[in-house]
């Protein structure tokens, strides 16, 4: 204490003074002045002590001393919660257990603290293990510890990254199915374009080499170049299908199946397509669960992969089908961020092959990729599969190790539905019809052939070149049985819209589509609207027989086994008996009913003018020379029946035609021959009352249907 009150803290001496006899005569005492060191010292100690107690208070780091040979002298509680050790457990062990069994035998735990004794820091991530045998993935820091120039430990700071790790793999991952959704989109919309125009060529191609065998193939020669022809264009379609189911543009039409009965299906298929020197097993797993996929589509898939296999097989092996339930839970499609959890039916196809390195296993559903010899292969059997599971809803994995083999396992989503019978129908022989088919389609060369192909097949034919020219011919009334439609053309009428509104007009109409690439105006979420039927272009004249028949829904037709109807085929642009080019005066006060008419009139041939009302019809009348006035009976200005007497009177030669909804009475039409037409009426009977000698005499209107 100091005079003025105030305190120090002090160092103090006390010496005791001796006499030269020894005795004490007192005592010699030094006093320093030491407040400053002690406050210094009070500061390392209390820094001490908060540093312990950040330390112990941290739990996100493990963080402990090591002695200079590498065992634990400290121990944090963040290094027990996430080693799981607790002091008393740990401190005396080498760190080096926490390491892997196959690190420590690599020496990675010694390494690290030979570089940080060396180099003063190390820094590494890596698996780790814990008190219960778990491991965790790791981040790692090692610092060295010297004092007065040498080493006395270090410490050592190790953080838990596993969530991180995943959540970056998962990242990684989902970078990756970006970019491959990104790779199959624009090739979905390369191939799509290219393949419409592609199946189109294909189209006329087949069409008319079918066409030529049916009149020249009993000739051996021509019917051998005919049937090879034939196969370049299925191999040539084949190509543009795989390319659409890999950018899943594909229109699929999926049913709820019973998957081993349709693995065993193709049991014969697969055994002459893989030869006897491959061993086929299948395995199928008690209770399988049914599944809802395109039959077509999945056949198409399994007889590539089987075919791979083959190839992968030259000296021949073992090819293994398994068919079984699975689950995929939340942890495993955590890896797959287009894969849902739930139900699967696992269908694997496992060879005892070559099998395929990393780096061709990173390629392998990569589009044209192939190890297969030049001209041995397309590149796209795998790639088709992977489109085509994707667009299901499903999951494709593929296991390969160089000389072991390969695994392909593709899993479809459970069905709880009953699944329906699959087996093809027999082939039989070629189904006609006498129904009227009305053919939408702007390329005018397969416009041609399709007219060709049906009309050989006995049905009359309707045809026009876009959605409104064939609403025109759907307006004017005309009995159509089926509209047969490209869903690609050009115009701002679509395809799906004409046949709404075609529909709307003839409720009883059915609707066929066709095309190379839908664009997705019929398919949405890859599979067909409901009710939706497609013919998938090129397609055969036994498939267009088949599926006309079908989609009308009646027996074959009795008229037609025997071949096309020469008499009534029903063309657009045929003679009508010879009455083709007549000049027709067309009066109606409804415009799209004229126009439609006069459409309709000019497809098979005719020389129609339209007039709005009977006022404008009697001036056309007045100098023009008519064949046949044809007129609707009900007019705001002027009766059909008194716009027929007065035309009647200027041109008596003027054959009369009346088309309404309502009777012509016989006391409204007299005075003058005339025939009649009740919409709606068929193209067969417009061809008949353009016909000579048709006309009745006032009072007997024949010609009603």
């Amino acid at each position: 204490m100091r005079k003025d009150g105030t305190t120090f803290w002090a160092n103090v001496v006390m010496t005791a003074l001796r006499d030269s006899e020894g005795q004490l005569i007192g005592f010699g005492k030094v006093i320093r002045d030491v407040s400053d060191k002690r406050l210094a010292h009070d500061a390392v100690l209390k820094s001490e002590r908060n540093f312990r107690l950040l330390v112990q208070g941290v739990t996100d780091y493990a963080i402990f001393m090591l002695s200079p040979d590498g065992r634990i002298t400290s121990w944090n509680s963040g290094a027990r919660r996430i080693k799981g050790y607790t002091e008393d457990e740990i401190i005396g062990s080498h760190f080096s257990r926490f390491y892997t069994p196959e690190d420590v035998a690599a020496g990675v735990p010694f390494r690290g603290l030979e570089t940080a004794g060396r180099e003063g820091r190390f820094e590494a991530e890596g698996w780790r293990v814990r008190s219960d045998g778990s491991r965790f993935f790791a981040h790692v820091v090692i610092d060295a510890i010297y004092e007065d120039g040498g080493l006395v430990g270090f410490a050592k700071i190790t953080r838990d990254i596993t969530e991180r790790r995943r959540a970056g793999e998962l990242l990684e991952q989902t970078q990756s199915a970006l970019f491959q959704a990104q790779k199959m989109e624009a090739l979905g919309k390369l191939t799509g374009g290219v393949a419409h125009d592609f199946n189109n060529v294909l189209q006329v191609l087949r069409g008319n080499l079918e066409l030529l065998e049916s009149r020249h193939g009993r000739d051996h020669w021509s019917a051998e170049r005919l049937c090879k022809a034939i196969d370049a264009v299925d191999r040539g379609a084949k190509l543009a299908s795989q390319l659409l189911a890999f950018g899943r543009q594909q229109p699929l039409a999926p049913v709820v199946i019973n998957p081993a009965r349709q693995l065993r299906a193709l049991d014969d298929l697969l055994r002459r397509a893989l030869g006897e020197r491959i061993e086929i097993e299948t395995v199928v797993a008690g209770g399988l669960w049914n599944t809802t996929v395109d039959t077509h589509q999945l056949e198409n898939v399994i007889l590539n992969l089987a075919i791979n296999s083959r190839d992968a097989m030259p000296d021949g092996g073992k090819l293994t089908l398994e068919l079984s339930n699975a689950t995929l839970d939340d942890d495993y499609v955590q890896a797959f961020p287009d894969v849902a959890a739930g139900q699967y039916v696992m269908l694997a196809v496992t060879d005892t092959g070559l099998g395929m390195s990393p780096e061709v296993m990173d390629r392998a559903f990569d589009p044209f990729f192939s190890t297969k010899p030049k001209g041995q292969g397309t590149g796209l059997g795998l790639s088709m599969a992977y489109g085509f599971v994707k667009q299901s809803g499903g999951h494709i994995r593929l296991y390969s190790e160089v000389g072991e083999g390969t695994t392909v396992r593709i899993y479809l989503p459970r069905s709880t539905g009953v699944a329906v019978d699959t087996r093809p129908s027999t082939r039989g022989r070629l189904k006609h019809g006498n129904e009227t088919i009305l053919v939408v389609e702007d390329d005018l060369k397969v416009q041609a052939t399709v007219v060709e192909l049906l009309s050989s097949l006995g049905y009359a034919i309707l045809k026009a070149n876009n959605a409104d020219q064939a609403l025109t011919i759907v307006a004017s009334g005309v009995h159509i049985d089926l509209l047969f439609t490209d869903v690609v053309m050009p115009g701002v009428l679509r395809s799906p819209e004409l046949a709404q509104r075609a529909v709307q007009m003839l409720p009883g109409l059915k609707v066929l589509f066709t095309s190379g690439y839908t664009q997705n105006a019929i398919v949405h979420g890859g599979r067909l609207d409901p009710g939706v039927e497609l013919l998938s272009k090129p397609y055969s004249r036994q498939q267009l027989a088949f599926k006309v028949r079908q989609v009308l829904g009646s027996s074959d037709a009795k008229a037609g086994e025997s071949g096309p109807r020469h008499a009534h085929t029903g063309d657009a642009h045929a003679s009508s008996a010879g009455q083709e080019g007549l000049r027709i005066l067309v009066v109606d006060d409804d415009v799209a009913s004229l126009e439609a008419m006069c459409e309709l009139l000019m497809l098979i041939g005719m020389h129609p003018q339209p007039a709005a009302s009977a006022a404008q019809a009697l001036d056309m009348l007045d100098g023009n020379v008519f064949d046949v006035l044809f007129t609707d009976v009900t007019m705001p200005d002027m009766s059909g029946t008194e716009l027929a007497r007065r035309a009647s009177a200027i041109h008596p030669e003027l054959r009369i035609i009346f088309a309404s909804g309502n009777v012509v009475l016989d006391d409204e039409a007299h005075g003058f021959e005339w025939s009649a037409l009740r919409k709606p009426f068929t193209l067969e009977q417009l061809r008949i009352a353009l016909l000579p000698g048709h006309q009745r005499e006032a009072g007997r209107p024949a010609g009603y249907s």
